[in-house]
Parts: structure tokens; sequence; C-alpha cells
């Protein structure tokens, strides 16, 4: 099915921008992706297969900063507690502070039933399943964490204070208190201060991550119930539902502490004060859907090659612009991620995919680009939801606030337009705005 033609919906004269008609529905309210049933059907496919293992990641994410935190072999950081299991997420069930999802606040039944017997579908123990690779491909989440560490900076107050003598003073504390009973590592802190506090930031930022999924996964199961039940009538509806989710869990608590031996200690208070849209949100977006790094062995690392920028902010290497390699990977393109989605499809997509696909084997590639699609409408969210924050109504009767708008609209497509190290040619916008690429 082909997009009908967005036109400027402004005082405005037609945009100029290479990408016009995407800036136009914008304008209108509307997302990068366009406005078909194809289209929403597989980004509201996709969110479902991404909640559940999702709902594994911040478990786990949790369980690795709260409780392995500094263990120097975590050989088991992935074999999650049933109390972690249990934790009940803070926006589903009875008792959530804010119920976005209607279902329950423990882990979800699909999961479950895939960590007991994995894509063998036999009763193994966990080791067995995990030597096999029959998991949740828990890489993949600290792919992004360490991405969202390195590329620092990204907005907000927590990087800032992640580098202050009051952080310093928690963690040294906290480390101090792990290793009570190890004066082996104790020793080596004493040598390598700087070495363990590093290891520290890795776990807050750990922390953060699953505070940020946390939120998103009870999000995308309620937008798979009301698809379900035919309350979406358009792309633009799943992205209004994004921006207004993203409003109402604004100001969630940012935090990370660690308990040892039964008594929990601040790494970073709550009462700091830092929130989840400015500390979580946006520098996830920016440093996971735009930045993350070369995926080796596409781009040479050598400084004599000049494949890859040699200022940071220059890296342009994440899902929006990812080539679809079945290598899997944990890093950027994300095909572990995309093995643990391929597990909890809906049978709509399924049936879509076996349309489509050349092969039962071809699923993954397109399980890929469906991703790619359903990350530009939650990027789409991100942009309306900071002109929101930032600029002025898509209404506003006054021209000077409707081009103020437009040049944020601009700008944010321009990062799809930069033709250093093909960055231009990278970006799949103008290929997702096509029903046919697959």
């Amino acid at each position: 099915m082909t997009a009908t033609l967005t036109e400027p919906a402004t005082k405005l004269p037609p945009s100029t921008h290479p990408y016009a008609e995407v800036i136009h529905r914008l304008e209108a309210g509307g997302s990068m992706l366009p406005d078909t049933p194809e289209n929403l059907m597989q980004i509201i496919g996709l969110y479902k297969a991404y909640a559940v293992p999702m709902d594994f990641y911040w478990r786990d994410l949790l369980y690795i900063a709260e409780q392995v935190f500094l263990e120097p072999l975590p050989a088991f950081k992935y074999f999650l507690p049933q109390e972690y299991l249990d934790l009940h997420n803070h926006y589903a069930g009875d008792d959530a502070d804010l119920r976005i999802w209607r279902g329950i606040a423990t882990a979800h039944p699909e999961l479950l039933e895939f960590m007991e017997k994995g894509e063998l579908k036999a009763k193994l123990p966990k080791i067995f399943h995990h030597l096999y690779h029959d998991r949740i491909n828990m890489e993949f989440a600290e792919e992004c964490m360490r991405a969202m560490l390195w590329h620092r900076g990204m907005g907000g107050e927590l990087e800032a204070y992640m580098d202050s003598d009051e952080y310093k003073q928690n963690a040294d504390r906290a480390i101090r208190a792990f290793f009570k009973k190890n004066p082996i590592m104790l020793g080596l802190y004493k040598l390598f201060p700087d070495l363990f506090m590093e290891q520290c930031r890795q776990s807050t930022m750990t922390s953060v991550l699953g505070l940020f999924w946390e939120i998103m996964a009870p999000v995308f199961f309620e937008m798979s119930d009301i698809y379900d039940e035919g309350g979406f009538k358009g792309v633009p509806d799943a992205m209004d539902f994004l921006v207004n989710g993203i409003f109402a869990i604004a100001g969630r608590p940012i935090y990370h502490r660690v308990q040892i031996d039964g008594e929990w200690l601040d790494i970073v208070p709550k009462s700091k004060g830092f929130t989840w849209l400015y500390e979580a949100a946006f520098p996830y977006v920016e440093a996971v859907f735009y930045r993350t790094s070369p995926f080796r062995g596409t781009k040479s690392y050598n400084a004599q090659a000049h494949e890859i920028p040699d200022d940071q902010n220059d890296f342009h290497y994440g899902i929006l612009y990812a080539d679809k390699f079945p290598v899997g990977s944990a890093g950027i393109p994300p095909t572990l991620l995309h093995q643990d989605m391929y597990h909890f499809l809906p049978q709509y997509l399924v049936d879509y995919y076996k349309q489509h696909c050349r092969g039962e084997d071809d699923m993954l590639i397109q399980l890929a680009v469906s991703f790619q699609r359903s990350m530009y409408n939650v990027t789409s969210a991100v942009i309306q939801a900071g002109r929101a924050a930032l600029l002025y109504p898509l209404d506003d009767p006054n021209p000077k606030h409707l081009l103020a708008n437009r040049h944020y609209f601009e700008g944010q497509l321009n990062r799809f337009c930069n033709p250093k190290y093909g960055m231009d040619k990278a970006a799949r916008i103008g290929m997702v705005q096509d029903q046919n690429y697959r």
C-alpha cells in the first residue's frame, strides 16, 4: 500500500528540505513513518516482540547493578534469581505507581515459559540452555549500556554528578563494603582506584538502563493490547501514545543503589532529583538510535584507513542507520536482540513474514527491517516530545513560531543527510518511506 503524500498543514511555504514530505508530516502531527495499516501492524507487532525480552532485560540489569555490582568473575549474572522475576514493575499491576499496562506486575508469562523450555522446548538445567545459547541474549542490553556510558554528555546532570566528589564518596563506601571480606580486591582498589571507580560508573549506567526499560516494557505491552482491541487507527495514534507516555513518566526518579549483606547503600540517591526523561530516555535515543559504534568487520578502526570519524560526536552508526547483516552480534546491527524478538512475534506478524519472506531463514532479516520502522516511530515520538517541551504547538497561529518548529524538525532530519563517512547513504529514513523496503 502506498502512503498518501502529506501536504504542509501550516501557514508556511513548502519546505525545501530533501525530506520535505517527512517534514510536512511531522508538522501535521504525524510520524517519520508513513501512515499505512501495514506499517502500523509491523511496529505494534515488533513492540510486543520487544517487550517480552525487555521484561527480562530490565530485571537482569537491576540485578546486575544492585547485587552483582563489582563481582570480578560474574559467571552467573544472567541467571536471574526468583526475587527479581517476582519484582513488581512500578508501571503494571494493581499496586503500580502509575498503571500503564493492565497486565501483571511480575515477569511476563511468555518470558517465564521461554526461560523454562527455550527453543529446545525441553526442561533442562539452566546451565545447558545457557551454554547452548538457548536464552535471552543480555549481551545486547549490555551493549546499549556501554554505548550510553561511552557517549557521555547526552543531556541531564547525572553525567556531571558521576565525576563529582559526592559520587566518588558514595562509590568508595560501596566498594569498600562490597570487598570488605576480600583483602586482595581491596588491595587492588588501593592500587587502581580509578579502574574500580569506572566500573562503578558502568554499574550506575546499568541501573539507569534498567530503570528506563522498566517503563518501556509495560508501554509496549499496553500498545499491543490496544492494537489487538482495534484501538489504534493509524501510525500517528501509536506515536501519540508514546508522546503522552513520555510526558506522563518523565519525572520518574533515576537512582543507583547496591545491596550488601542485606543493607542498601545509595550511590546515586533518589534525593538528587535525577529524572527518567533527561537521564535515561534522551541519552538512550541519542546513544543507541543514532550513535553507538561501527560494527567491527564493516568498518576499519585503523586510523590511517579514515573509515570512521576522528570526532566521537560524528559517530552515527545506530539502529536507524544499520544494515541488517545476520551476523549474530550484540552491537549494531543488533541481531542478538532480533533473535530474542523472534521467539515472541505475534501470529499476525509471523503470517505477514511468511507471505513476504524468501523462506523461513529470511524472517530474521524481515524482522530487523520492521524493527527499524518501529524505532523510527519511537524516534518520531521523542522528536515530537522535544518540540512540545521546548518549542510551540503545531497549530500555533504565529508564523514565526511555526518557522521555529520547522527549523527544529529540519535540524532533526539533517542528521540523516550528512555526507561525511557515508552517513546519508547509510540512513534508512528514505527507505522506510517505501512499503516495498523489505
